[in-house]
Order: structure tokens, then sequence, then C-alpha cells
């Protein structure tokens, strides 16, 4: 549930807490969670981490995911996540919104909001998701620069690079940009839109010694696999960015396709969560005791 009294709150830096998901043996899973909902819905589920998607986020706002919107915009999204959980959050920062000083102002402020990891990718504006055709890639030293930037501004946040040179350049290309952006400062990679178990495998041979992550979204470029192949492949992270939006998004058209049809809700309340099981999962009734409880413990009995 939400944290509001500051003893249970997380005592370490988001940063810090990433970091130590990373040097834990195993594949670190991070499912997508858009807005608090899901991510109490997810932290509920045992996840210890979770990925904020550009994809989800934009198309929550009813955007599409070209890099439209601004880091400001982006930190709501992270507050209310990281409010609602508590746990180490990576964030997907686009291009960085602009050129290396956009970068740190992004930088700063997602730490500010309490997120624990960001990627960046090596595109242009006005970007695409990683598994559509045609992206159009900026220079390697230019992405470098970026990179660079990001971690001369962070504190403790973990700064992954993305790569879409794959598609391309073909696999040399995007690992000599891989190896670029270490160099300039990255602590792990996310090589985009590989599609076949080869690719991965391949990819990570000639990366030793860095954590890899792995995009598992449904309707692209990336065959099904499982946390566990990921892990095998020589991944140390992965993210499925959109699958709860996707999820929601289908059952909230069927739900209004049925309003419109019969008239109602009578025919899909078997389909939705009850007021109990919302209430559990917002932790209404842990605010009310907390309320109860300072208001009986600060105001003076006379007063009552």
């Amino acid at each position: 549930m939400p944290y509001l009294v500051a003893s249970d709150l997380p005592s370490a830096p988001a940063g810090w807490r990433f970091r130590e998901l990373l040097k834990r043996p195993g594949i670190l899973k991070l499912p997508g969670a858009h807005n608090g909902i899901a991510a109490l819905q997810a932290k509920a589920a045992g996840f210890e981490g979770l990925y904020l998607s550009g994809a989800a986020m934009t198309a929550s706002m009813g955007l599409p995911d070209l890099g439209i919107v601004t880091a400001d915009e982006v930190c709501f999204f992270i507050r209310q996540v990281v409010r609602a959980s508590g746990l180490p959050l990576l964030v997907d920062a686009d291009t960085g919104y602009g050129g290396a000083l956009n970068v740190m102002h992004a930088v700063r402020v997602f730490e500010e909001a309490g997120a624990g990891a960001l990627h960046l990718e090596d595109q242009f504006l006005p970007k695409k998701c990683g598994h559509l055709n045609d992206k159009k890639l900026a220079d390697a030293h230019d992405m470098a620069a970026k990179v660079a930037a990001a971690a001369k501004a962070r504190r403790d946040l973990v700064v992954v690079a993305r790569t879409d040179a794959a598609a391309s350049e073909g696999l040399d290309g995007a690992i000599a940009r891989a190896k670029l952006y270490m160099e300039a400062g990255a602590d792990a990679i996310f090589p985009e839109a590989l599609n076949t178990a080869e690719m991965f495998r391949a990819f990570a041979e000639r990366m030793p010694g860095v954590p890899l992550l792995a995009n598992m979204t449904e309707f692209g470029k990336t065959p099904f696999f499982t946390a566990d192949e990921f892990e095998q492949m020589g991944y140390k992270m992965v993210i499925w960015p959109v699958s709860a939006l996707r999820v929601a998004n289908k059952a909230q058209a069927e739900l209004f396709a049925a309003i419109a049809r019969d008239g109602g809700t009578h025919k899909v309340v078997e389909r939705m969560q009850t007021r109990a099981e919302l209430y559990a999962t917002i932790g209404l009734h842990h605010f009310e005791a907390l309320d109860a409880s300072i208001v009986q413990t600060v105001i003076p009995e006379r007063l009552q």
C-alpha cells in the first residue's frame, strides 16, 4: 500500500536499491506499471522492481509514442508509481528530451521524483517504438555524449543505454555502439528489437560482463521468450513494457461496448474488481486506521 509513515519509507536512494537488485543472482524481472494502482498490483504479485514505459505512459494519456511528452510530465508518472509501491523503478527517457543539457535536466528531475534507473535511446526525434520500421539513428558519438552527460548528472541513478541499431546497422553495428556507450559511462545496455535467440546470444557473448536488458514486448519483432530463457541467453534484466496497459485497455473497451449495447454494466459485473478488492489494493482501511490513530494520539482527551 502507499507509504505515509516515514518509518515505512525506504532509507536508501532508489538508484542504490536498483543496483543492489542487479547484484543478486538471476535475472531481474521488471513488469511495466503505467500508474500507481498497476504498481501496487505488481508489488502484490511479488515483483521487486518496476518499469515505466514511454509507450504505455503516453498511450494512457491518449498520445502516440513519438517523444512528444517532456521530462517534467514523465515525473508525474514516476512519482505516483514510486509513491504507491516504494519499489526501484526503471524509466524510459526516450532520447533524453533534447541535447546533453536536456539529458542532465531529465536525470536530475527523475532522481528527485524517485526513479532508480533510466534508459536513453540512440534515435532522432520524432522517435519511434523500437519494434517499428524506418527508425532514424543518431550519430553514435552524439549518443555517447548524452550518456556521458547522464553519468555526470546522476547521483545514484543507473544509466542504461539503448541502441536501436540492429535493424539498420546489423549486430556488428549495434555492438560497436554498445561498447562506445559503455565507455561513455553507461551501467548497462539495452539492445532493442533483436529478433532471434541467436541474435540475443551473440550480442551477450560479445558484451561479456555487461548487464544487458531484454525487451519482451508483445506484437513486436522479438519472439516470445520467458525470463529464464533470457537469463540463459546472458541477460540480466527483462521488461514487459506495455503488457498491463494492453490487458487493461482491452477490458476497458469491452466494458464500454457492453454499456453501449446493453444499457448498463449488469452483464460484465463478474469481470470487475470488487469494492472489497479495490479497497484492499489501495489500502483504504490502513489509511482510515492511520488517520484514527493520529487523531486519537494528537488531540487531547478533553477536546475529543
